[in-house]
């Protein structure tokens, strides 16, 4: 049987951009599947927004990140990339986020190397630590992997904030070095220094496209052009969910919302797996 970390690896291995919705629970991680798509990206700020109903600010503790991630995995069959965030300590607390995020069946890890508690990358009052401590996050990940826990290491970095494009792309040269899989470089300010990013860095490279955030919203092709091989889009689905879920109650408030706007029950339930659940549950009726 193929992994989730070999199914990725050969997705990588292809030619061409892979664009990534991203999920934030189970459903919305079948949703993704449903509709075509071949991996997902489990995004720190939209799970903390379904699961806590809080921000992106380092609230999700390791456990409640742990869980969420074994569910959304469990629910599909294509690669899942988990958010690590800093790891939530020191070296040894990131070997043992990592063994835990290939345990809950995650394809990949991102490991970042802002202060903890960590910032949505496109929001106010983040930093990042200083080189030494980046490079030690991103060596365990690695040294973990090695002792017998396959995953990818997805290695973040946000100095463009505070330090210019060139303190970025270099700790992301050293990332990859250090055994890093993909590489992202968080919040380039234009397309010239998006290019840059891909000209530079040796290893597929991941662009984060939030829209109405720092970087310029690129379609997959325009990404795909300037070297990209990866388009992570955080927040789009739930941003298309909670402004479909406040223009269904502010319709309630004169009547009820209209039809056009919702999903079909039958649809509902094909989706959400009632179903394929029914005609299993016939199949073993019919053999006793």
């Amino acid at each position: 049987m193929t992994t989730q970390p070999e199914k990725l690896r050969a997705l990588l291995a292809q030619p061409g951009l892979l664009t990534m919705p991203c999920c934030f629970d189970p459903l919305s991680a079948k949703l993704i599947e449903q509709a075509g798509f071949s991996l997902s990206f489990m995004s720190g700020f939209a799970a903390s927004a379904a699961r806590l109903g809080m921000p992106d600010t380092g609230l999700m503790s390791y456990g409640e990140v742990v869980d969420q991630g074994r569910n959304i995995c469990n629910a599909v069959s294509f690669p899942v990339i988990g958010d690590g965030d800093t790891g939530y300590g020191n070296a040894l607390n990131v070997k043992r986020t990592v063994k835990g995020f290939a345990q809950a069946g995650f394809a990949a890890i991102m490991i970042e190397d802002q202060v903890s508690p960590k910032r949505c990358g496109h929001t106010m009052g983040k930093a990042v630590v200083s080189r030494d401590e980046a490079f030690e996050r991103v060596r365990a990940a690695a040294d973990a992997r090695a002792e017998g826990h396959d995953i990818l290491i997805l290695a973040r970095t946000d100095a463009r904030h505070d330090h210019g494009l060139d303190e970025a792309i270099e700790r992301a040269q050293e990332f990859r070095r250090l055994g890093a899989d993909i590489l992202f470089v968080e919040a380039p300010r234009d397309e010239a220094e998006m290019a840059e990013v891909c000209t530079r860095i040796d290893g597929p490279c991941m662009a984060n496209i939030v829209e109405g955030g720092m970087t310029p919203a690129l379609t997959p092709a325009e990404l795909e052009k300037l070297g990209f091989k990866i388009a992570a889009y955080p927040l789009t689905l739930m941003s298309a969910a909670m402004k479909a879920m406040v223009d269904a109650l502010e319709a309630f408030k004169t009547g009820i919302p209209a039809e056009e706007t919702l999903m079909s029950f039958d649809d509902i339930k094909r989706r959400i797996g009632f179903d394929a659940y029914f005609a299993e549950e016939k199949r073993y009726a019919e053999t006793r």
